[in-house]
């Protein structure tokens, strides 16, 4: 319980209002911290009761955020959501207060190896596809992170002979100081966040220290057909396994003759064919590829690995089947909060497809994304603080019969009226969705109520 000492009696300011800034605002007030939650949203715009939090003994500082704050603590732990770059974190890093992630607070305070997995795409589907192998073995595992509890919970909760499977983003990395994941996994790299990080350069230097502290002992699993990801192996300090969906490897994970095959430590072992993979798409083959390097290191049984990937339906948000209303099927496809994952979207289905997109502009390049919308979309419709970059974009590539709305309702009922079979209506709006609600979460299950009335 070493760990867990090191916050106590030291005062902390918790910067973000939101699940993890709650959660890891709970946790150090329990291991002995003097605690306030800060967060720029006055207390009338929360919908949340801070009662039971105040109770507990943590503090409240809603509404202006000023450098009193910062008058005497140790700590400013910063939530996701809340950029390294505003003047208050500048204000503390000045001062020499230790400016520090959720996701570092949980490292310090996890007993338990944790399993890192990073990446523009494909984090959520992977983190919980590791979790389903990783539970196979009878090990206490915990998934937490960018995904579902906060990390800081399933830190305390996992005993030193159990793993953490932890989905992480960008934004969480950009407050790590010691975080030294045993097995670190990076999916792919494409622009995003590029309103936060500025330019990709920073991007890429975010992602890279999820792997930046490791040592020789330590593994790090990188996507062998992302040319960007592959040259991480020269920085890295642990063990490199590449899966590939594209070529043979030497040595690593990849596909022949249409099957998942391992080639580690001088064995060969094929795990299923492709076709076997529950969740359909390209871009879920590299998923389960990274899963089965992950898997694999931690002594998960093949015929274990093979099960979970015949079985495993996927996760909420993410092209996730919601209903089928007079012979149209609606997808559910908020996760995609950028062109990158949206394009992964258009490519699961073959054409004909009535799509939604548009809110909460990223400013990444649409070009591709168009492109592909021009052969496989009949129809548009576009709604949110991006919809007039969109209508742009769209048009210049040619895109046919795009739609402007003004709300979310309207986006709905228009593709209900527009979709005819063998047509489907998929909601990947290709951006963030903090202009209308406050996660993709919330815009998922916005729309699949929506959906479900039209039925």
């Amino acid at each position: 319980m070493i760990r867990q000492t090191e916050f106590a009696n030291k005062k902390i300011v918790v910067l973000g209002a939101g699940i993890s800034g709650i959660s890891v605002a709970r946790i150090l007030q329990q291991l002995g911290a003097s605690v306030v939650v800060s967060d720029a949203k006055p207390i009338e715009q929360f919908e949340q009761d801070f009662t039971e939090l105040q109770a507990s003994g943590v503090g409240l500082a809603l509404g202006n955020q000023n450098e009193e704050l910062l008058e005497g603590i140790d700590y400013l732990v910063v939530s996701p959501g809340i950029s390294i770059y505003i003047p208050l974190v500048s204000a503390a890093r000045k001062r020499g207060i230790s400016v520090i992630s959720e996701v570092e607070v949980a490292y310090r305070l996890s007993e338990a190896p944790m399993i890192a997995i990073t990446g523009t795409n494909g984090k959520t589907t992977t983190t919980t596809m590791v979790g389903e192998m990783l539970k196979t073995t009878g090990r206490q595992i915990g998934v937490g992170g960018n995904i579902g509890a906060a990390l800081s919970e399933q830190a305390l909760e996992v005993k030193s002979d159990g793993f953490v499977v932890a989905e992480i983003s960008s934004f969480q990395l950009e407050g790590v100081t010691r975080f030294r994941p045993r097995i670190a996994v990076i999916l792919n790299l494409t622009p995003d966040h590029l309103d936060r990080h500025r330019t990709m350069e920073v991007y890429q230097q975010m992602k890279e220290q999820v792997f930046s502290r490791q040592q020789a002992s330590d593994y790090l699993v990188l996507n062998y057909d992302d040319i960007a990801v592959r040259g991480m192996a020269k920085r890295a300090s642990g063990k490199v396994v590449y899966f590939s969906r594209q070529q043979l490897l030497d040595e690593g994970i990849y596909v022949e003759n249409g099957k998942i095959r391992l080639n580690l430590d001088g064995k060969k072992t094929d795990i299923c064919a492709v076709n076997d993979i529950k969740i359909k798409g390209g871009h879920n083959v590299e998923n389960a590829l990274a899963a089965c390097a992950v898997a694999y290191i931690v002594g998960v049984r093949p015929d274990a690995i093979t099960e979970v990937l015949k079985t495993f339906s996927g996760v909420e948000h993410r092209m996730e089947p919601v209903a089928e209303i007079a012979g149209v099927e609606y997808y559910n496809d908020s996760k995609a909060t950028n062109p990158e994952s949206s394009i992964k979207a258009l490519e699961a289905f073959e054409g004909r497809i009535i799509l939604i997109a548009g809110g909460r502009d990223k400013n990444t390049d649409l070009t591709e994304f168009m492109k592909l919308a021009k052969e496989r979309v009949d129809h548009m419709i576009l709604l949110g603080e991006a919809k007039q970059r969109f209508v742009e974009a769209a048009a210049q590539q040619g895109v046919k019969n795009i739609h402007k709305v003004a709300t979310f309702g309207e986006a709905v009922t228009l593709a209900h009226k527009l979709a005819q079979p063998p047509q489907v209506v998929v909601l990947s709006p290709a951006c963030a969705s903090y202009d209308m609600f406050n996660n993709y979460e919330e815009r998922g299950k916005a729309f699949k109520n929506l959906v479900c009335r039209l039925g």
